[in-house]
């Protein structure tokens, strides 16, 4: 591979997950490269609580009420949001590090940071010189991680395994197992210890 890479890593926060972080970070993410940490959440039954964002990522198509407009707008005068206007879509960037370290910027994406992670992300982004973005996205993990493939141009992707047995995989499934088959760049499965 060359340099300036897109490298995705799925990130849930466990420790399959850290462990296919720290693999990446120490073995494969190079000076130029940017790594994106790819966070799914599950859909919401309550609509409020992710209105801002929905099928492809850190975005949802708002309906342009005052109240929603104006809380989103609240969002970006105070500089939690940047956001620009295409059609009926709001868009909300991509997570970059320094807003990542935030608990309160955080806490808007109902995520909590892992400080293990934030160690791994900082040295990496330190020693390495790594470009280091967060993406979030709601929905299935399988299907929301591969589309992820071509919504941010990966050239890889690493994740890790939560060490599921036949009958488990069968029952409930093995995301890595769908992300592998159907994911459009090279995957590596990182096994937790």
């Amino acid at each position: 591979m060359t340099k300036d890479r897109q490298i995705g890593v799925a990130m849930d926060f466990s420790k399959g997950s850290k462990a296919a972080l720290k693999w990446s970070t120490d073995n494969l993410v190079d000076k130029g490269d940017t790594l994106y940490l790819i966070h799914v959440k599950p859909n919401q039954s309550d609509e409020s609580r992710n209105l801002l964002w929905s099928t492809s990522g850190s975005r949802k198509s708002l309906p342009y009420s005052t109240s929603v407009f104006d809380q989103v707008l609240k969002l970006w005068v105070i500089g939690i949001l940047t956001i620009f206007d295409l059609g009926d879509l709001l868009f909300v960037a991509l997570i970059p590090l320094s807003e990542f370290r935030e608990k309160e910027v955080m806490k808007h994406y109902e995520v909590e940071p892992d400080p293990e992670v934030l160690d791994l992300v900082d040295m990496a982004s330190r020693q390495k010189e790594v470009n280091i973005v967060t993406k979030i996205y709601w929905g299935d993990a399988r299907d929301k991680i591969c589309e992820s493939v071509a919504d941010l141009k990966l050239d890889c992707l690493v994740m890790g395994s939560r060490g599921l047995g036949t009958i488990q995989r069968v029952l409930i499934g093995s995301v890595s197992n769908h992300v592998m088959v159907n994911a459009t760049c090279p995957v590596t499965i990182v096994k937790g210890s």
